[in-house]
């Protein structure tokens, strides 16, 4: 059934004024019951069609983001506006940098970069120290790649390495996960702080969380990486399969033709050098950012998260082109077949910036916000058990992130939040979006497979990891935010 022609005028005109009253930074006034019992029942929606339905996160936070405002009373046509507004505006600030950060982590691994960098910590190692330098391998790994890229890289080299030393198991699977997990949990340029910062959009800087992020996420995993694995290796004392065993000949054929491990690391640290200079300078120059002079827009424009990588990514094309031998169209081909596997991330991002468009037009945001403000709940605190709640429900990281990070956006913004409290409520969303990975994350089955461990078995190793690696960052977190000035 159609809309009856004379109801089309008045959807117009409602659609018209809540656009009119956005644009004049006024907030439509709807009634708080209705508005908290809409959020509630959002929330239960998006955990149902992920959880029960399977539907995919994508659609399942269009229909959350509509029930909000239709159920808030803010009307169908304003909820549908605000949703694509704000969809269309994280695109925007979020596509370009996740799309060039995957073309940079198919490029290392197609030049073979990233084995270079294996190859070389592995083989300068002894068996008492392969779980400090698989650790390091896993964060180094994770810096530039997508979780489930560098899970499918550095699986058979934990296999062949267990299996070379004569190690359990976890003693070096548990701290290359743990690696690779608390990166993508905590450091741009993966999608989950990204698309947490683009909730952010007045104090969010991607140089100033990688400045935080990375050293809390190394403190994390010295803390939890190899101490865990000697726990995990007693409670599940498996020996690595024999699958990986004929690989390393092939491997120690291939290495000759592998860039040098220097121009390797190089090239996987590039784009994060790049990302830091603007805040390394706006720490000693708090004007430097809006400076005019040439150095300044030099910096700036090369410390830009977009131009950073994209400048990264050309100098790692044609440096690592030239070292490895392989051809233009060979290392050209690899930008394309990057995409696919981030195209359903960049729409469920795109739908996570959607749902908080819709959350702040119809005024929850500010209800939130004024409760925080009210109570004695810590922001970093209650960010981090947001995003458990719906990681647990959901078994999603990003969906954890993108909902957390929507529902307190406005919150950050009535607190006059400093960027460096944005940076750490960043964190802290991304370190609860991977507490306790079980049955309903995909990670969880593909790690429990690779490693041919039961159900029981992952979720003592596995699952126990991610619970540690989050309370631990949560802990960093509780403490910096003692020296951090919360609200400008």
């Amino acid at each position: 059934m159609g809309v009856r022609p004379d109801f089309v005028p008045i959807l117009r005109e409602e659609a018209a004024m809540h656009t009119a009253l956005l644009a004049a930074g006024e907030a439509v006034q709807l009634n708080s019951t209705r508005l908290g019992i809409s959020l509630v029942l959002s929330l239960v929606v998006l955990i149902f069609l992920v959880t029960v339905v399977k539907l995919h996160p994508f659609v399942s936070l269009l229909a959350a983001g509509m029930v909000v405002g239709i159920g808030s009373g803010y009307g169908p046509v304003a909820t549908l506006t605000s949703f694509t507004g704000e969809f269309g505006s994280t695109m925007g600030s979020v596509g370009i940098l996740i799309g060039l950060g995957a073309m940079i982590g198919k490029v290392l691994m197609d030049t073979g970069a990233t084995d270079q960098v294996v190859n070389t910590l592995v083989s300068k190692s002894s068996p008492a120290t392969i779980p400090w330098i698989m650790a390091l391998i896993g964060a180094l790994i994770g810096l530039p790649m997508f979780f489930e890229v560098g899970l499918v890289i550095l699986v058979p080299v934990i296999i062949l390495v267990a299996r070379k030393t004569e190690l359990p198991l976890m003693r070096v699977a548990i701290p290359t996960l743990a690696g690779l997990s608390i990166m993508h949990a905590c450091v741009p340029p993966h999608p989950g702080p990204l698309a947490a910062l683009s909730q952010f959009k007045e104090t969010g800087n991607v140089g100033l969380t990688m400045m935080f992020g990375i050293p809390i996420a190394l403190i994390t995993l010295v803390i939890v990486g190899p101490l865990f694995s000697k726990v995990a290796a007693r409670w599940v004392p498996i020996e690595a399969p024999a699958d990986f065993a004929a690989k390393s000949e092939e491997a120690a054929k291939e290495e000759a033709r592998l860039p040098s491990f220097g121009l390797s690391v190089f090239c996987i640290i590039l784009p994060a050098i790049l990302m830091l200079l603007t805040s390394v300078f706006e720490i000693t120059s708090p004007d430097f950012r809006t400076r005019t002079d040439g150095f300044a827009q030099t910096i700036n424009f090369i410390g830009n998260p977009v131009m950073a990588l994209a400048i990264a990514l050309i100098v790692s094309m044609l440096l690592l082109k030239a070292a490895s031998g392989i051809s233009w169209k060979t290392v050209n081909d690899s930008l394309g077949a990057s995409l696919p596997a981030v195209a359903g991330i960049l729409l469920i991002v795109g739908a996570g910036g959607g749902f908080k468009g819709v959350l702040v037009s119809t005024g929850i945001g500010k209800i939130i916000g004024t409760f925080v403000e009210t109570s004695n709940i810590s922001i970093f605190l209650l960010g981090w058990l947001i995003a458990v709640f719906v990681r647990v429900a959901t078994g999603s990281a990003t969906v954890s992130i993108l909902t957390t990070a929507g529902i307190l956006s406005n919150a950050m913004t009535m607190m006059h939040a400093t960027p460096m409290a944005t940076t750490l409520l960043v964190i802290a969303i991304g370190a609860g979006s991977i507490f306790l990975s079980h049955l309903n994350d995909a990670g969880f089955w593909l790690i429990k497979e690779y490693f041919g461990m039961s159900v029981g078995d992952t979720l003592k190793t596995w699952s126990v990891l991610e619970c540690l690696l989050s309370v631990v960052v949560l802990v960093l977190i509780m403490v910096a935010s003692i020296f951090v000035p919360i609200a400008g």
